[in-house]
């Protein structure tokens, strides 16, 4: 028993450590992935952030003033960041900075992680219960085998060496 709570102590802390490295490794990708963005419908790297800040309800990594760093929003020089940053309940948002209200006004990083985490949360619930399961498995076979060898009408199947 005690070598099954030191199995299950490390594998609770490699999950652990796994749910702080997935945090670190999303800060860097997500902010490659701001840095090449060009807002052309056909470049993978703008679809998927059009697509996380409408899912997610969110705007740049921390906030929306994160597209002011970006190369696509040097480049166009309006002053505004992806219609994907609207409200959806502003009428007639056109991602304009002099408007803040009518965009998202949380990161989209953050989101990112906690959705993230809780898809993690469900995986390591999940391969607890395969071991609980596992477990009651083995107690069972426990169980059956001490009573079996208790029964005095227990006989071996094997008899000098051949199967009777």
């Amino acid at each position: 028993m005690g070598q099954c709570g030191i199995t299950s102590s490390k594998t609770v802390l490699v999950f652990l450590n796994l749910i702080f490295w997935v945090e670190n490794e999303v800060d860097r990708s997500i902010q490659k992935v701001y840095k090449t963005y060009n807002g052309t419908n056909p470049d993978a790297a703008s679809r998927a952030i059009d697509y996380v800040q409408r899912q997610l309800h969110c705007c740049g990594i921390h906030n929306y003033s994160d597209w002011e760093n970006t190369d696509w929003f040097k480049e166009t020089k309006n002053q505004s960041v992806p219609l994907s940053c609207c409200r959806e309940t502003a009428s007639n948002c056109n991602g304009s900075l002099a408007h803040p209200s009518d965009l998202y006004a949380e990161g989209c990083e953050a989101l990112v992680v906690k959705k993230l985490q809780e898809i993690m949360m469900h995986v390591i619930w999940a391969a607890l219960a395969f071991a609980a399961i596992q477990l009651l498995g083995m107690l069972c076979a426990c169980i059956v085998l001490c009573r079996r060898s208790r029964d005095p009408a227990y006989e071996l199947l094997i008899t000098g060496g051949t199967y009777a």
